[in-house]
């Protein structure tokens, strides 16, 4: 089951990225459905599944569904992407691929569907931990931080004034305490140290600019916090694991 699997994403992998120039991309939106790069796209693919399933006829009826419906995915999301949704439009088709996908594997292996994994104590522990430290977290740290928030308030804006992404700040906080989790999951403490070090590097030169030691010392707290929260997820997660 494993095997065929990697065969099937593999080929998906291969079609849909690694082996469709960006000319093609370009093609496609623009001509849409009746795009030549379109069928090419889709003949890229059928070649990448033929020769990873070595051409077996049993696999041929599944190569045709995935075929099939791989053209058709494409076309739809080719007629209904804008500027304003291609990026949900992109994560859409890829879900509704891989989804394809597993039917196939599951038709060819029927391998066993255990929801009541989901409702395990593990995993339930998992989630509500991985769901505080992406989000109960921030709101947290903000409301920590909110005493010093006028006194910084100039300065933040004129530090971030037409350099700074919107809403990069509290993506780069949940991601910098999902790599801290997950270090401590992987008992990867010396990861830390270095995730600590690179993000000082980064911050470094914007707070060395500004010359402004409220914000250097604001922004000190929050990434303390950021990290010691994260830190103290993990080890309570290794700690309730072991009684469940």
């Amino acid at each position: 089951m494993i095997a065929l699997a990697l065969k099937l994403v593999l080929a998906h992998i291969l079609g849909d990225f690694v082996l469709q120039p960006t000319k093609w991309v370009k093609h496609k939106t623009k001509h849409g459905w009746k795009s030549k790069y379109l069928l090419a796209h889709i003949g890229v693919h059928l070649l990448a599944l033929l020769i990873l399933l070595q051409f077996q006829l049993k696999y041929f009826l599944g190569v045709f569904v995935i075929i099939a419906t791989h053209y058709a995915i494409d076309a739809l999301k080719i007629k209904l992407t804008t500027k304003k949704n291609s990026r949900k439009l992109f994560v859409a088709d890829q879900v509704a691929h891989l989804l394809v996908l597993n039917l196939i594997l599951y038709y060819y292996e029927l391998y066993p569907i255990n929801l009541n994994s989901l409702f395990q104590p593990q995993f339930l522990l998992l989630l509500c931990l991985l769901l505080f430290v992406t989000f109960v977290s921030g709101i947290l740290i903000k409301v920590i931080l909110q005493p010093w928030q006028n006194a910084i308030e100039p300065s933040k804006k004129e530090n971030q004034k037409s350099t700074s992404l919107a809403g990069a700040g509290k993506i780069i906080g949940i991601l910098e305490r999902l790599f801290v989790f997950a270090f401590i999951l992987l008992n990867a403490w010396s990861a830390i140290g270095f995730l600590i070090a690179a993000k000082s590097v980064f911050r470094f030169g914007d707070l060395t600019e500004g010359k402004n030691r409220q914000l250097t010392e604001y922004v000190l707290i929050g990434t303390l916090l950021s990290f010691g929260i994260a830190i103290g997820a993990g080890l309570v997660f290794q700690y309730l694991i072991r009684f469940l």
